[in-house]
């Protein structure tokens, strides 16, 4: 199969085949939205779907195609929600179980038995529905670390890129981290960036004993180039400037593939990912959508701060990186 130009300098072809098994790349997130349309609609579990913004993110979701929901939650609360929204819900797509633990273990189960294809977090705690979903005989456990990859735009950048992580794991280890970076290699290709370069990110580019990060980026670059980590390259110790400027990575000294082609980045710990996606969303009017991968099935696991619209995104790239394992 012919190869299409690189997607940073090809401007015509929004959708552009890029590996042998036609997997397309997306520019933008509209486009992952559409493709994600295409393979819906699909069913998925809201554990404590008595949500405001769930409720609305679903029913926007029906109105396009994408998905389906089933509730499981306080009904009262959902048939009032879905009423102020107008989302006519059939009897069968809400159960009632108030208990925020408990329809998180219904909603987990339900994904298991084959009876719905994702799980979307409602007004339930993350770590309530980890355990359901981490229960070794009735969860979604496959033995991987689970961890949160978001998918991003920002203004200026005619592509997508990736961060991990920024919500699952607080302090990662070596180890952690490489099966962080196998997580977020896996959502890059399933997005169609057949070699995603991914930066290890530092306050600096040197290794220093006394910052045990950088200790980390550099055996993370090293498991990369002896094929411990594949289906990506990857550099570290790096900050920031130097993946987002080649002025900055002259002035450094770095010569590196990911040099203002950078696809994923990959954070020390969660404070540095937390505060790195806000200043994506907030300081540069990004855009994203994020999925928590390690499980049997993509999981939707977002802050009630995310707007409706962020939820459409993260559901079809559930959809997508489900379709593509």
């Amino acid at each position: 199969m012919v190869r299409p130009l690189n997607s940073r300098t090809q401007e015509s072809c929004p959708i552009c085949v890029v590996d042998g098994q036609g997997v397309p790349m997306y520019r933008n997130l509209n486009e992952l939205v559409e493709a994600a349309c295409k393979l819906g609609p699909v069913k998925i579990a809201v554990a404590a779907g008595h949500s405001p913004e769930c409720v609305t993110a679903l029913k926007q979701a029906r109105d396009i195609g994408l998905a389906d929901g089933i509730f499981i939650g306080d009904a009262k609360k959902i048939w009032a929600l879905a009423d102020q929204v107008g989302y006519d819900l059939p009897a069968h797509q809400v159960l009632n179980e108030p208990d925020p633990a408990k329809a998180g273990i219904m909603a987990a189960a339900m994904v298991r038995d084959g009876n719905a294809s994702l799980l979307m977090k409602g007004k339930i705690a993350t770590g309530q529905l980890m355990r359901a979903v981490l229960d070794r005989d009735s969860g979604l456990r496959t033995g991987r670390l689970l961890s949160q990859v978001i998918v991003f735009s920002v203004p200026g950048f005619n592509r997508l890129m990736l961060m991990t992580d920024a919500a699952i794991n607080i302090a990662p280890t070596l180890p952690q981290k490489a099966e962080l970076c196998r997580n977020a290699i896996e959502v890059a290709h399933a997005i169609g960036i057949d070699k995603p370069n991914l930066a290890a990110l530092c306050a600096l580019e040197q290794v220093n004993a006394e910052m045990p990060a950088t200790l980390d980026a550099a055996a993370l670059a090293a498991m990369s180039r002896r094929n411990q980590i594949s289906g990506a390259f990857i550099d570290g110790p790096v900050a920031l400037d130097a993946p987002l400027s080649r002025f900055a990575a002259e002035c450094k000294g770095i010569d590196s593939p990911i040099v203002e082609n950078t696809d994923i980045f990959l954070a020390p710990d969660i404070e540095a990912a937390n505060i790195l996606y806000r200043a994506i969303l907030y300081f540069a009017r990004g855009e994203s959508g994020g999925i928590v991968v390690g499980a049997k099935v993509p999981l939707i696991l977002l802050s009630r701060a995310e707007t409706p619209e962020t939820k459409i995104r993260s559901i079809a790239l559930a959809i997508l990186t489900a379709n593509a394992n």
